[in-house]
């Protein structure tokens, strides 16, 4: 039962955008389980429906962070500090890459687009994980789960950078791990097998994806959101208490399969 298992426990929730996001599944699988929330959020188009999300799990700590800017970064976890209290969990699900990388050829990806994938995808882990330390460091330790996907090891056409930012996030992790493991915070990532989301929709060939894992995945069906959820319920809770520098795959089991 994870019932009342993170009670009393302070956690940030970056990246929600819409109440299909998977980063709204961490949320409502963290407050379910005694949580109390804070949200992050990008750009004032946001605000309304986050701040209506976050009513929804009893929060009212919702942020404004652009994780691409330092100054933004520095300001959202002083507001964080103060609003909440402190911190003990933090999720991190926000991915860029501009929309003509998915498009367009890999070779053809332009230097900037790069820089952008990379800055937002990656160093964004990098960057709310430094502020996130004496947060987490002052309440005896924590833990920080980040999302991937498999495109980081094996090609996804047009997929593209995005792929590149993911393998980069995932070598992060486990530096993350190393070097917050001595403050007793834990850094792990979450694979997830396609979700339909609506940032899903501008990804070329995402529909034969669905179908991939459906036909050839041991269990032979799609996961939900709420998988997800689950998973990163597990990851920041006492039940994983050992558990850091690792990818945990929430794919049906894909990854384990060769055709």
């Amino acid at each position: 039962m994870s019932e009342g298992i993170l009670e009393g426990k302070l956690a940030l929730v970056a990246g929600v955008a819409n109440k299909r996001s998977i980063a709204w599944a961490i949320a409502q699988s963290l407050h379910g389980a005694g949580a109390k929330l804070a949200f992050t959020y990008q750009g004032d188009r946001l605000e309304d429906s986050v701040r209506k999300l976050a009513a929804t799990v009893d929060s009212d700590v919702v942020i404004p962070c652009d994780v691409s800017d330092d100054a933004s970064i520095d300001n959202a976890f002083e507001q964080l500090n103060q609003q909440l209290g402190g911190l003990d969990v933090m999720a991190h699900s926000i991915a860029f890459a501009p929309v003509e990388t998915f498009e367009n050829r890999f070779v053809d990806t332009s230097r900037q687009a790069f820089l952008t994938a990379l800055d937002v995808s990656a160093y964004s882990m990098i960057a709310m994980a430094r502020r996130a330390e004496p947060l987490m460091a002052a309440r005896g330790g924590g833990s920080m789960v980040s999302l991937t996907y498999m495109a980081s090891e094996r090609v996804f056409p047009k997929y593209n950078v995005m792929a590149t930012a993911k393998a980069a996030l995932e070598c992060s992790i486990r530096y993350l791990a190393y070097e917050l493991g001595e403050s007793h915070i834990r850094v792990n990532a979450i694979s997830a097998g396609p979700v339909r989301t609506l940032a899903a929709k501008g990804i070329p060939g995402f529909s034969e994806m669905e179908e991939v894992i459906e036909q050839r995945s041991p269990l032979r069906q799609n996961i939900d959101s709420s998988d997800v959820g689950n998973a990163a319920l597990y990851l920041c809770s006492p039940l994983a208490a050992m558990v850091t520098g690792t990818t945990l795959y929430v794919d049906s089991g894909y990854h384990a399969m060769g055709m």
